[in-house]
């Protein structure tokens, strides 16, 4: 579908992953006269691309609009102070799509009177059009209204469904904070590799380009992890001994499934409020 079918659309927040969405949005073919952007202070950067699009700015949510869309993209701390306002605007027939963590679908049927509201899980590498989001529809939602939401989702990476929205803990823990896990693993290997004695700027750019090339193998090459790990693995040799370390009984397997678990309960833990 196309991302006309979503204008008027309504952006509220312009942080990192709300501004992701827009820059892919406006990429992806959406004309910057029908997208309206709240943010009181948006980051320069995004200031000066809203400025070089000629994307409209509020502060404040006009109540001149009635938007098809509205994506709700702000921290979960400010919700509270948003709603009101985009209450206002919206008509029995906006579609609302949010991003916020920790916010169920209801708390937006009841505190915007909204019939159809998809709740979005995307993730950080969304900045770079590589990003993962799972979504779930509230049961307002019509087909077209959730190939709207693919379509703005899909802007910035793959999408995928779930149909239970208990299932956006999980997937807040594998894929939302996920790439922090990613990042942390080259985090310590450039640290390893530097106090093995490699210079910090050649560590770090080993550890970086060998964690993208992974993930890019992986994403190509069609086969699972496990067979990708047993590929590179020679009997008795240097990854073997490795891997004899990072698969012990409390190594990787073992830190990562505890890790998933804490977040996933943690992500619970925002939604019971």
């Amino acid at each position: 579908m196309s991302l006309t079918a979503a204008a008027p659309l309504l952006l509220l927040g312009a942080g990192k992953m709300g501004g992701a969405l827009l820059a892919g949005w406006i990429e992806g073919g959406l004309a910057p006269a029908d997208v309206i952007v709240v943010d009181p202070m948006p980051a320069s950067e995004m200031q000066a691309f809203l400025r070089t699009h000629g994307i409209r700015h509020e502060n404040a949510i006009p109540a001149d609009i009635t938007p098809r869309v509205a994506v709700v993209a702000v921290k979960p701390q400010t919700m509270g102070a948003a709603l009101p306002a985009l209450a206002a605007v919206l008509s029995a027939d906006t579609l609302v799509v949010s991003i916020a963590a920790g916010t169920p679908i209801a708390r937006f049927e009841r505190d915007l009177r909204a019939n159809a509201v998809v709740r979005a899980m995307p993730n950080t590498p969304a900045q770079v059009h590589r990003g993962v989001t799972v979504c779930v529809a509230g049961e307002g939602v019509t087909q077209q209204q959730r190939a709207t939401a693919t379509a703005l989702m899909a802007a910035v990476g793959r999408v995928e469904w779930v149909e239970d929205e208990g299932l956006i803990d999980a997937v807040t823990a594998v894929s939302g904070s996920g790439p922090a896990y990613v990042f942390l693993l080259a985090e310590a290997m450039a640290a390893a590799g530097e106090e093995a004695g490699l210079p910090p700027d050649l560590a770090f750019r080993l550890a970086r380009d060998t964690v993208a090339g992974a993930g890019e193998l992986l994403v190509r090459s069609g086969h699972d992890p496990e067979t990708l790990r047993r590929n590179v693995t020679s009997p008795g040799g240097t990854t073997a001994a490795a891997l004899e370390v990072l698969m012990a009984e409390r190594g990787i397997p073992r830190l990562v499934h505890d890790a998933v678990r804490a977040a996933a309960a943690r992500s619970r833990a925002l939604s019971d409020g």
